[in-house]
């Protein structure tokens, strides 16, 4: 069948169950973007397209498929620079679509060329793959090669250039192949690493599972759920996976943000992680927590990327492989096995009740502004279950990881790179792709929110149900912090605050969207129960107490410990590192 390029890049898009397309048409895409649009795809025009790209990332990680974006030649690539960074840091399989010039303007000596650079040699760096489809021919080869490489091994970002002298060409074109003649669709463990982690899942007295955000980009939430249970042991969170599955919230604990946590890591005689790097925010698996018995903790580490293993730690049982078949692979082989939780997991859930009750407890309250741990505390406890939750921020999100009431089963938050300004895209892409039917909340501070604030007319413009919680000090919050403990309380935090007269609420009216300024913590639940039961993209504004802000965001030495730089003392308090 004989179809433009730009057609048979969508056919081949298709037949991996991608129907999303995040871009600003351009003179390149339009006729990609009107096709995806005739064929039911949704498609959605950012006003930046780095946002749209992270629009896609979230897109991803509640499909479990690879984000697609685009943007024109030149300008609109570069745009997207920023975004190819942070997939690659984040494992985040999204195909960057790029225009160009015709090919023949590549090897032109002729200068001034307006729109033009050599994208590909800025790109290449940035991402697993880079290739540009010069001829009709080998379109097929290149968007299969694009979609083997973000789905095999550690996930991650790839660039595609679609020049003007190619993308509406047309070509008689072979069968569509199915993914699994071209990739690998399946990827199960090693028989004999299984059969030692099961000896090593059989010896152990007090197991624990630390659980990434590859549980939650594979939709795997069941399949640990069901091992956990097995196990009957903690699941740890890590920070890129601080969400809690439905059923499990008992045996629920934050690696290092909770004296649970803490004392399950210390005390384990095996470790079984999952979908985790084991980077600094785990201190290594070696350092810190793990400190205590490390030399006798076993550890079995299922991860798709070869690479990864053994070269933080030693590992004891290797499962390489996709989370999405190691795991019913790791349960048949256990069979008929099932443990009884120790005395000392039964210990950690009662630290964990009473730790949770003393801290709700000592939240502040009756303060003008609001307390940060209060909002916390007010917006995230009417909180419908169904929601996803999306982070943003510095202090905001630091407050939320100890005080949220909310235990999200799908959380969509910057991880590893620490990128401000994801948290609106993030929650337009996973409010895209459940269809606008789960309520999604986004808790924000206000510096984070400034960076892609546009985007409320997108999110306004696709009807979606998104409400941003924006807690405001008016401030660089963490970097107040950080000049008053380097500098000294009379620091001149110079260019660290901005203008309180900012009024977010009337900004998201302004979009078209709802908004409210709320001043009292007793409004503050109600506001977010109205916002909500709209069904409405709204925003909710909420000054707090920028001094607590800035200096008592909580478990904050334990946040320092990860950037050890491996200094000397890695593993001991974070204090002693510095």
């Amino acid at each position: 069948m004989s179809v433009p390029v730009y057609e048979r890049i969508i056919d081949l898009l298709e037949k991996e169950g991608i129907n999303t397309l995040f871009g600003i048409p351009d003179p390149g895409f339009i006729h990609m973007a009107m096709i995806t649009e005739q064929r039911g795809w949704n498609v959605i025009a950012p006003h930046h397209e780095q946002n749209g790209a992270f629009m896609a990332d979230g897109w991803s990680r509640m499909t479990g498929k690879p984000g697609v974006c685009f943007g024109t030649q030149g300008p609109g690539i570069s745009n997207l620079a920023t975004a190819m960074i942070v997939a690659k840091k984040e494992g985040s399989p999204t195909i960057f679509f790029g225009g160009n010039r015709s090919r023949t303007a590549n090897q032109r000596a002729r200068v001034g060329r307006i729109q033009y650079m050599n994208q590909l040699d800025h790109f290449k760096p940035l991402v697993k793959y880079a290739a540009i489809i010069e001829e009709p021919d080998q379109v097929d080869e290149i968007i299969r090669e694009a979609l083997r490489q973000v789905t095999t091994g550690k996930p991650g970002p790839v660039y595609i250039e679609l020049p003007l002298s190619v993308i509406h060409e047309t070509y008689n074109w072979p069968p569509l192949m199915e993914p699994e003649q071209y990739r690998l669709v399946e990827q199960a463990a090693s028989g004999t690493m299984i059969n030692k982690a099961v000896e090593l899942i059989k010896a152990a007295k007090n197991p624990v599972m630390l659980v990434g955000q590859g549980m939650f980009t594979s939709r795997s939430h069941q399949a640990v759920a069901a091992l956990a249970e097995k196990l009957d042991c903690p699941i740890l969170q890590t920070s890129g996976c601080a969400m809690t599955i439905k059923g499990q919230e008992e045996r629920t604990f934050a690696y290092g943000f909770s004296p649970a946590g803490r004392a399950a890591a210390s005390e384990s005689d095996l470790c079984l992680a999952i979908g985790t790097e084991l980077g600094e925010p785990v201190h290594m698996g070696i350092g810190r927590h793990w400190e205590k018995g490390d030399a006798n903790r076993k550890w079995i580490y299922l991860d798709r990327d070869t690479a990864a293993m053994g070269v933080n730690r030693p590992i004891d049982a290797p499962l390489v492989g996709d989370m999405r078949d190691v795991l019913p692979q790791l349960m048949a082989a256990l069979g008929d096995f099932q443990r009884t939780g120790s005395e000392e997991f039964q210990g950690w859930k009662t630290l964990q009740k009473e730790w949770k009750e003393e801290l709700l407890a000592s939240v502040p309250s009756g303060q003008s502004p609001v307390h940060p741990a209060r909002l916390i505390v007010e917006a995230t406890k009417v909180i419908p279950e169904n929601a996803i939750y999306a982070a943003d921020g510095g202090s905001t999100t630091i407050y939320g990881w100890t005080y949220s009431q909310y235990k999200p089963e799908d959380l969509v938050w910057n991880q590893n790179t620490g990128h401000l300004g994801t948290g609106l895209p993030y929650a337009i892409g996973a409010a895209i792709a459940t269809k606008g039917e789960r309520p999604v909340v986004l808790v924000t501070g206000d510096s984070s929110f400034l960076f892609a604030i546009s985007e409320l007319e997108t999110a306004v413009r696709k009807k979606l149900p998104i409400v941003t919680i924006v807690a405001c000090d008016y401030a660089w919050g963490l970097e107040v912090g950080c000049w008053k403990k380097q500098v000294g309380a009379d620091s001149p935090e110079t260019e660290a605050h901005w203008g309180k007269w900012v009024r977010f609420d009337k900004i998201a009216e302004g979009f078209g969207a709802h908004g409210e300024y709320v001043e009292h913590e007793a409004d503050i639940a109600p506001a977010v129960e109205r916002a909500i039961a709209s069904g409405k993209t709204a925003v909710i504004q909420v000054p707090v107490d920028a001094y607590a802000n800035a200096m008592d965001a909580p478990n904050y030495e334990e946040f320092k410990s990860w950037y050890t730089d491996f200094k000397a003392g890695y593993g001991a308090e974070a204090e002693d590192a510095y």
